[in-house]
């Protein structure tokens, strides 16, 4: 009798429980190496969850609305070799068709590109140009689709502004800010804490920890998927050629059926402003905490300007916020928008 195996989520790269929102499998079915077992959603994105090896679903652990988290086993399994070597018993003879089926299905899974002189260094079936958000989760749902991806991203750390200088390190830094605040209102409740002590170089360890932790999992993906990533700023070369130029200058060349584009964003650079001020930062040199000054000016008062007020004020800068609209967050409801301008009055200029 076979023996079955548990098969326990992998890294994912996020902390906690995370819901499921899809179960693409279910019991009885036999799966390939790869296959897509069920769909997760955090707080940041969806992501899929491969089988790691060929074999038999004999039973489900988990149903849609779970949560889950690293090491929770999902499913029990039935190795392929196992399944096989029953099976082979049961089957008079194989039939003789089936090795010629095999070798043709693999033959038609294998990419073919368009006819072109230019060399290639690499071949694939979809190139997605950018390893952010949009980028790492179209390559990760087409390798789950059984096509051959390449990821090409221009900085050393794939997820993109998201996860390296916008949403995933504003979040840590608000959620230390949020404590120090909280802190502070606790005096109108009876209870008074000491002046908080800033570690400025533990604070950028600890966001910079939270960042390592989030893109080490999206690389752990990747790999899963088999998706193949390349480091350096792309340029079409053709319909069916992108060149990729890495950060010492040599160049690599795929050879694609499909691209997808992912460029992403950054921020802009107003003309009026003397950006060779080493005073003057974006919110990418906000967010390193090179120091803490005792005013900061900031233009802007739509979400991330806002976001970065918080985490300075609380660190103990006075904020002077400059917003061009009427209202900060241009752009929402004035009503939800009210409280917090009523509050945010008291703290800044």
């Amino acid at each position: 009798m076979a023996s079955l195996e548990t098969i326990k989520l992998p890294d994912i790269g996020v902390s906690g429980k995370v819901e499921i929102i899809e179960v693409l499998v279910e019991a009885g079915q036999t799966v390939e190496a790869e296959t897509s077992m069920l769909t997760l959603e955090s707080d940041k994105a969806t992501m899929e969850i491969p089988a790691p090896k060929s074999g038999k679903i004999v039973e489900l652990l988990i149903k849609v609305g779970d949560q889950v988290g690293t090491g929770d086993p999902i499913a029990t399994m039935e190795s392929a070799t196992e399944s096989a070597g029953e099976s082979a018993h049961a089957a008079a003879e194989p039939a003789p068709s089936a090795p010629k089926a095999v070798a043709t299905a693999a033959a038609t899974a294998a990419p073919v590109a368009a006819p072109s002189d230019m060399n290639a260094d690499h071949q694939c079936d979809v190139v997605v140009l950018g390893a952010g958000p949009g980028g790492y989760t179209a390559a990760f749902r087409a390798a789950d689709l059984g096509k051959k991806v390449i990821l090409i991203e221009r900085y050393e750390k794939i997820g993109g502004v998201c996860l390296n200088v916008g949403c995933i390190p504003s979040k840590a830094l608000l959620h230390v800010s949020g404590i120090l605040n909280e802190t502070c209102e606790m005096g109108s409740h009876g209870i008074t804490f000491a002046e908080p002590k800033i570690d400025l170089d533990g604070l950028r360890g600890f966001k910079n920890g939270v960042i390592d932790k989030l893109t080490g999992g999206l690389k752990q993906l990747a790999k899963q998927r088999k998706v193949t990533i390349l480091h350096g700023v792309g340029q079409f070369a053709s319909a069916n050629h992108i060149r990729i130029t890495a950060a010492d200058g040599s160049q690599t060349t795929v050879q694609f059926e499909h691209a997808i584009i992912a460029a992403g964003s950054q921020p802009v650079k107003l003309p009026f402003i003397p950006h060779d001020d080493p005073r003057v930062i974006d919110s990418t040199g906000a967010l390193e905490l090179a120091d803490i000054p005792k005013r900061m000016l900031i233009i802007g008062g739509g979400i991330i300007g806002l976001e970065m007020a918080q985490v300075y004020a609380s660190l103990g800068s006075k904020i002077t916020i400059v917003e061009l609209a009427d209202n900060i967050i241009p752009g929402a409801d004035k009503d939800l928008v009210r409280p917090l301008l009523k509050d945010i009055k008291k703290r800044y200029e």
